[in-house]
């Protein structure tokens, strides 16, 4: 089976052309090639696949195998997959996910191989019961209290297709991320598990930002993490609409534009390319 390994501002995954191969079990093959010991090495497993209603299809798998709806940095890597090896010709082009059809701008380099990408995340979804989240009946959840282990934490949860919780700290380094993610991550309150950004302040124009992703641990970067954050600093009067986020695994450039829509521009970077054989 031939891959490609490619990440996203650190976010990292392998990547199958659904196009020319078939993937029968792409939850084991997710966990079997995830593994930095004992397989390729990633977050996750994409496929990119044929599409009836956009111009090609993405299906993102976890490390431990579960199925989630979006990936923002994972998106850009499929669009500059799909240019790069002709499976689209446009620049300007629509992916379909689980969390819906996402239009990308694509942005190439001297020898006109994409190296940057601006994704459409869409609108977030703020509606409690839509996260989903449990609890009472409130339409957003906006500095909501949690108690987790010994301390209480402020929550803004915001879904974009895949559900996030944001959480403000003073030193997001120093902060203990393996200790409360995986904590928040299973809490009773978020039926479909959750993805938790830890996110300081720099300014009102600049954050940083750890996530603990559900399914994968802590990550390098995570573009619908980014989005989130940048609607949690809005509504709770932390940020401006317009952001740079800096995560572990490089920066990204973030817009809650007037229509209402998130719009996330970074880079997409092929590692290498390669022969699998599933055992």
């Amino acid at each position: 089976m031939k891959f490609a390994k490619m990440h996203g501002a650190g976010n990292d995954y392998v990547y199958i052309n659904g196009f020319k191969q078939t993937v029968t079990d792409p939850q084991a093959l997710a966990i079997a090639v995830s593994s930095r010991q004992f397989g390729i090495g990633s977050d996750g497993l994409i496929l990119i696949l044929p599409s009836q209603v956009a111009d090609v299809r993405m299906r993102m798998f976890n490390a431990d195998g579960s199925e989630a709806e979006m990936c923002g940095n994972g998106i850009r890597c499929v669009a500059k997959y799909a240019y790069d090896h002709g499976l689209v010709r446009d620049k300007d082009i629509r992916v379909e996910t689980a969390a819906g059809i996402k239009p990308l701008r694509l942005f190439t380099d001297s020898d006109n191989r994409v190296d940057k990408v601006r994704v459409n995340m869409g609108a977030p979804v703020l509606k409690r019961q839509d996260i989903p989240m449990a609890g009472p009946a409130d339409p957003q959840v906006v500095a909501e209290s949690l108690t987790i282990l010994d301390r209480t934490f402020e929550i803004t949860c915001v879904s974009m297709g895949n559900p996030h919780c944001v959480i403000f700290v003073d030193n997001v380094e120093q902060f203990p991320v393996e200790q409360y993610g995986p904590v928040i991550e299973s809490h009773p309150l978020f039926p479909r598990r959750i993805n938790v950004e830890f996110v300081e302040i720099v300014s009102a124009n600049e954050v940083r930002q750890r996530t603990w992703e559900r399914g994968a641990g802590e990550t390098l970067a995570c573009g619908t993490g980014a989005s989130a954050v940048t609607v949690a600093g809005v509504l709770t009067g932390r940020t401006d609409r317009r952001q740079l986020n800096h995560l572990r695994g490089g920066d990204l450039e973030m817009e809650w534009a007037e229509d209402g829509c998130i719009y996330m521009t970074g880079p997409a970077v092929q590692v290498f390319e390669g022969d699998y054989q599933p055992q």
